[in-house]
């Protein structure tokens, strides 16, 4: 008998790849201003879990107290709510193994902390909105992860116990959060990862390296 009835994934990093769509927006907002020095790609996707003033201090590399951050991050924030997918996938390996969940009838659903007009945005650009069974963002929980709140606000909508639900996600943040839910979590190892930080660390349940991996795990579980 399977272990799990439900699974639910963080979206930046675990789900999706939206570091593109950051990539672009930034790229475009340093010509503007000749900036001269080079912006490295994986620099800037590292930093994309931890939202949009971590992209502006990476990009620009100056801190939220500089007169032109505010400013920055506006800019960076309205551009992206136009078109929030242009660049952005699932990670290799999503596709089939969301296919999988839904012919095993196997409930998912997504809980971030990316707020509500980008999130439901990029679900509906990847077709993703309907197939969903529980969207949870910050707007919808009076405490954010590593708050178990959303996650437990999801097995209440998809009316599965936590006991038998899987969380998915790529920052020390979802696995703290899925422990506190009761729930059996995986670490993304394909994710943003900041410098220096491992996986390892997080006291997972279980891990993964790279995205294709985790079809594989779920249907051995």
């Amino acid at each position: 008998m399977r272990s799990f009835n439900a699974v639910l994934f963080d979206l930046d990093g675990t789900l999706v790849d939206s570091a593109p769509d950051f990539y672009h927006l930034v790229t475009n907002m340093r010509k503007e201003r000749n900036v001269s020095s080079t912006l490295d790609y994986e620099t800037l996707r590292r930093s994309v879990s931890n939202g949009g003033k971590a992209v502006i201090q990476t990009a620009f590399q100056i801190e939220p107290e500089h007169p032109d951050f505010d400013d920055l991050l506006v800019q960076l924030l309205t551009e992206y709510e136009k078109q929030p997918a242009l660049h952005s996938r699932l990670f290799d390996g999503f596709n089939e193994l969301l296919e999988w969940l839904d012919q095993e009838k196997i409930l998912w659903g997504v809980v971030t902390n990316k707020p509500s007009r980008f999130t439901h945005k990029i679900l509906q650009q990847l077709h993703l909105n309907q197939r969903c069974s529980s969207i949870i963002c910050p707007e919808d929980v009076s405490a954010s992860k590593p708050s178990p709140e959303g996650l437990l606000l999801a097995c209440q909508q998809m009316n599965i116990a936590p006991q038998k639900t899987l969380y998915v996600g790529d920052h020390i943040r979802d696995i703290q959060a899925g422990h506190a839910a009761g729930m059996t979590t995986v670490a993304a190892g394909f994710g943003y990862l900041a410098i220096n930080e491992s996986i390892d660390d997080w006291s997972s349940h279980f891990k993964v390296d790279h995205a294709t991996e985790l079809l594989s795990l779920l249907q051995s579980m």
